[in-house]
């Protein structure tokens, strides 16, 4: 007992001394009287988790640029167990998709994210959820941090009445606020973007509009022609080269004559980023937003990214692309590891927390599976409501011309 009251009276100090919280301490003495002293231990180990870090990141590649982002930047614990959160869900409901995919309860076109995880959530950390956003198809984990749930996600992908499009969009064109899918034809939304983007301009309202396409949709015209535009009117677009390395099963040294693709913009500045650190992207995505609305017009940002999917589940992945490149760099640049790692090395998390965190996550991917999976389809009545946003109730033409259709916002 005398051992015991003299442990209790030391976390009492300690507590004392390092400014820690009363229910730290009320913690550890319940813990300590139900299990000892190592119990003592492990809640003072909790108390004393880093707040927050400094790191030191790559340096990005600038283009026409006389400045470039930081190379030492500070990440707090709470913003590093949100990003490693939501990485893991992406990872998690992609590995999901996969598999319902697979089981024939997800069709048609379906494009997978995981690899990609720090260029998602690395952009959404540099800007404003009153900010815009438009990307190509491969879409979930944007849908995802731009605000939309994992249960409405997977019931999209299984076209349930509960997705975010009601069921009727599918992978390819999935919608929140600000966030403008989602678009199945390649760099499309690219122009889109530069118009969202002049809107901003016009309204002035300091909000900006990020436009994301692949290094296979960066030889389209469209997306030069969005370019030219936009230096003119100098508009607030940030345009993003998602670069995985290969479009569809073509390497990017076999379709591009030049593949720095952050200076294809020419008279428009570019950063080239390590797409695989999440604090890269941050700090480049920041750097970039700064420009955009300090009135300087357009910026282009390359992000060297990997995808571990094939270009759709029709695709193996693997006749253009070795197992060993995959598994390569699963294990020297993976996002989320790499994040886990600096988490686990600076004492801003334990090894259990994080574990936690993947429980969770796996127990939220499941619930939303069984919800895509039960949800009742839409009716075949609302085929053509909510082409329009709140208009009165009108016919739409059916399949030949004396069949009538109702439609409803």
């Amino acid at each position: 007992d005398r051992k015991m009251l003299t442990n209790i009276s030391t976390v009492l100090r300690t507590c004392v001394q390092r400014n820690v919280c009363t229910s730290y301490f009320i913690k550890a003495i319940l813990t300590f009287t139900c299990q000892g002293t190592a119990a003592v231990a492990s809640a003072r180990t909790y108390a004393d988790f880093t707040q927050q870090a400094s790191f030191e990141i790559k340096k990005c590649d600038v283009h026409k640029l006389d400045e470039s982002p930081a190379t030492e930047v500070v990440m707090t614990r709470e913003e590093g167990l949100k990003y490693y959160r939501t990485m893991q869900t992406i990872r998690r409901m992609e590995l999901k998709a996969d598999q319902l995919y697979k089981q024939k309860i997800i069709r048609g076109f379906c494009h997978l994210y995981d690899g990609q995880e720090a260029c998602a959530v690395g952009i959404e950390a540099g800007i404003n959820l009153s900010d815009h956003l438009i990307t190509a198809y491969r879409a979930h984990g944007y849908t995802l941090t731009r605000g939309g749930t994992v249960r409405e996600i997977m019931a999209e992908l299984t076209g349930r009445r509960g997705g975010i499009a009601k069921g009727k969009g599918g992978s390819m064109h999935m919608y929140t606020k600000n966030f403008y899918g989602g678009n199945g034809i390649v760099g499309a939304q690219v122009p889109l973007g530069a118009g969202v983007a002049l809107a901003c301009k016009i309204q002035g309202n300091n909000e900006l509009c990020v436009s994301l396409y692949g290094d296979g949709a960066a030889n389209q015209g469209q997306i030069f022609e969005a370019y030219n535009m936009a230096a003119l009117w100098k508009l607030p677009a940030i345009f993003i080269c998602e670069n995985n390395k290969y479009g569809m099963g073509t390497s990017v040294e076999r379709s591009s004559a030049s593949t720095d693709y952050y200076k294809r913009g020419d008279y428009i500045p570019g950063l080239r980023v390590d797409g695989m650190d999440l604090l890269c992207v941050r700090e480049a995505t920041k750097f970039a937003a700064d420009h955009c609305r300090a009135g300087k017009g357009p910026i282009l940002m390359e992000l060297q990214t990997y995808r571990y999917h094939g270009h759709s589940m029709s695709d193996p992945g693997v006749s253009y692309r070795t197992r060993d490149e995959i598994q390569e760099v699963r294990s020297k640049s993976d996002p989320i590891s790499m994040l886990k790692d600096r988490m686990l090395s600076n004492n801003m998390a334990s090894v259990d927390e994080l574990k936690e965190i993947d429980v969770s996550v796996r127990k939220e991917i499941e619930d939303a599976a069984q919800f895509a999976t039960t949800d009742p389809e839409p009716p075949l009545e609302e085929l053509c409501s909510h082409i329009f946003h709140n208009e009165p109730p009108m016919e739409v033409r059916g399949v030949n011309i004396w069949s009538k259709l109702k439609s409803s916002s």
